[in-house]
């Protein structure tokens, strides 16, 4: 709830007390009123704004009691400036207006010209026009002015409601009075409030669009006779803004000029705020970013009302209808956002690169949904962010209703076969040595051409594309090639874990290749919780034999797990090889090493198979001396 504190000003004799005690009262007080009176505080129910109190204080401008004037000044969100004759007028220019800047305060000023009945007849166009318009040029702080009269009761409750709507719905953002233009702030955030209802996305508001906008901001329908006399209005300033299609953006922001013009700020804050932006003009924090947390062995995945945002907004603006979005297309997109998600522009490798593109290097729908699954897998609060950017806003404002978290996975066994992941988007860091055919794996999986050039990897670098599982499932496989960071990120618990497999790899025609595995797996032992895969890399060249002290297919026997899988990216079978990973993470099972117990302790199958014959060996040797002394 929002509190007002109005600091009622002015020269001796102008009326504040009156002022004051007419609101409160309802009628003029002819007894003698009290020099000051005390603090009154105006609860929300008595005549205010919906949720707003307010806490009106009088002062005297007598000399004594310039401290106190000073403290209740300073304390204050808004002051009530009162002048009623020619000497308190001038008194507003020479004194009071630079004794507040002399303060250092920065609060709104409401003008206000009291005892209109002692005027006459006078007109008070002619009386905003003569006094208090050049006032207003010279002081900026100046929110806005009206003529009172406490005798009369005339405009109380409006000069009250003015020093409300001064600080709950502040003009300074908004407009420049010396420039007579709306700010730029102000302009880009109607720009991207006329973005967002243009729901077709055809560069203008028809009806249609202009009703929707008029119910969601005000909760009530616009009617035929007005829609056309904001049409009209909007056609004096520009007759290009208004077409038989609808009012363009130029003319939305026309119409609300015309708005702060006249003094109707109320009506902007209104559409902003319905549009979750703050009185700095910028989006609320809570809507950027909402609470979303996230438990150990979890993930945040897009929900299906998540993908179909954003499935509708590719379709949306994908204008020539080729599955692709072309730059001008994918700028359009992004017009209402600050711009790419950081995560996506980090580096050369990064999107589009990371994703699925069509031959002209234009992203596709696959590669759009597949981009943004992996961003809502690393980064869930870049994806709330951007859906509040681009528009999704559901009916509680609630934008975590896109995403939906995963169940805990369970990787320990305890005598029993480990759990199916329960989840779709999937991550597997890509391990092996130098040319062992990462980078050329990570572009087979995005269809991209093979070449033979190798280019060592420096940085991290991600490919992520759907795979259609056996049985016709898809889920969405991110694969990770570390770089330079590799030994960096198998030493962060919190890093390995985030995987849910390891996919070793080698040069299977280069027989120094294999040895990185075994030395990798000996310093970083904590890769034996992981569910694994071997991959033999470059099986269309001749098979050697690796030089280590075991060969491939002894090392994984000896794991009890799958023998190395042999396999060219210039196959057209290596889609399999994706099919196989991604079952492998959703069934850990069968990727971890055989003959581990519940506290994740690999068994030893050499020492154990040694142990194993010499047991049977003495064994054997019993019996037969058994037998020989029984004959005996």
């Amino acid at each position: 709830m929002a509190t007002v504190r109005i600091c009622v000003c002015g020269d001796e004799g102008t009326g504040k007390s009156s002022l004051i005690t007419s609101l409160v009262k309802d009628v003029f007080v002819t007894n003698k009123i009290q020099p000051v009176l005390p603090q009154i505080t105006i609860p929300p129910s008595i005549g205010t704004p919906e949720n707003v109190t307010t806490t009106i204080v009088d002062t005297s401008a007598l000399p004594q009691e310039r401290t106190n004037l000073n403290k209740e000044i300073r304390k204050s969100n808004v002051i009530l400036l009162v002048y009623s004759d020619h000497y308190s007028y001038e008194r507003v220019a020479l004194f009071w207006l630079p004794h507040f800047r002399s303060l250092g305060v920065n609060v709104p000023v409401v003008l206000c010209a009291n005892k209109s009945d002692l005027s006459g007849n006078v007109n008070t166009e002619q009386v905003v026009e003569d006094e208090m318009l050049p006032v207003m040029a010279e002081f900026k702080e100046i929110d806005s002015c009206i003529r009172t009269s406490a005798r009369e009761h005339h405009n109380i409750n409006e000069v009250f409601f003015l020093c409300q709507k001064a600080v709950t719905d502040p003009i300074a953002p908004l407009f420049d009075s010396k420039e007579s233009n709306l700010k730029p702030a102000c302009v880009s955030a109607l720009e991207r409030i006329f973005y967002l209802c243009d729901k077709d996305q055809d560069g203008y508001l028809n009806d249609s669009e202009i009703h929707d906008f008029q119910n969601k901001c005000f909760g009530k329908p616009l009617g035929a006779e007005d829609l056309e006399n904001i049409k009209q209005a909007i056609s004096k300033y520009s007759d290009t803004s208004v077409t038989s299609k609808g009012i363009t953006q130029e003319g939305f922001v026309l119409l609300n000029k015309m708005f702060a013009e006249k003094g109707r700020h109320e009506t902007i804050w209104i559409i902003l705020r319905t549009f979750h932006y703050t009185n700095s003009l910028s989006l609320h924090t809570s809507f950027l970013s909402p609470k979303f947390d996230i438990p150990s062995n979890t993930s945040a995945e897009l929900s299906p009302a998540g993908y179909r945002f954003f499935v509708d907004l590719f379709l949306l603006f994908d204008k020539d209808n080729d599955g692709g979005l072309s730059p001008s297309e994918f700028s359009a997109l992004f017009a209402p956002t600050p711009g790419l998600p950081q995560a996506w522009s980090a580096d050369s490798n990064s999107f589009p690169s990371s994703t699925v593109c069509n031959e002209s290097n234009h992203i596709t729908l696959q590669g759009w949904l597949a981009q943004w699954s992996m961003t809502t897998f690393f980064s869930p609060k870049t994806t709330l962010a951007y859906l509040a950017y681009l528009g999704y806003d559901p009916a509680d404002h609630n934008t975590t209703s896109a995403l939906h978290l995963t169940k805990p996975r369970k990787r320990t066994r305890r005598g029993k076969r480990v759990a199916k992941t329960e989840r779709n988007v999937l991550l597997a860091y890509i391990l092996g040595g130098p040319g062992s055919g990462k980078s050329s794996l990570l572009d087979a999986f995005l269809s991209r051409p093979f070449s033979p050039t190798y280019h060592p990897t420096i940085k991290p670098r991600t490919a992520v594309n759907s795979v259609e599982l056996t049985g016709g499932k898809q889920c969405t496989l991110i694969l990770e090639e570390l770089g330079e960071l590799e030994p960096a990120i198998l030493e962060n618990p919190a890093k390995l874990n985030a995987a849910d497999i390891v996919v070793y790899t080698y040069d299977s025609s280069d027989p120094d290749s294999f040895a990185y595995i075994p030395s990798l797996r000996t310093q970083h032992a904590h890769l034996d919780e992981m569910p694994s895969l071997y991959v033999a890399l470059k099986a269309d060249m001749d098979k050697s034999t690796q030089r280590g002290d075991v060969q491939p297919e002894e090392y994984t026997s000896g794991l009890g797990m799958q023998k190395p899988l042999h396999v060219s990216v210039t196959w057209g079978s290596i889609s399999e090889l994706f099919v196989q990973i991604a079952e492998a993470a959703l069934w850990p099972d069968r990727a971890l090493p055989a003959g581990r117990d519940g506290k994740g302790e690999e068994v030893d199958w050499v020492r154990w198979a040694v142990v194993g014959g010499a047991v049977v060996a003495v064994g054997a040797a019993a019996v037969g001396i058994w037998r020989r002394v029984w004959r005996e």
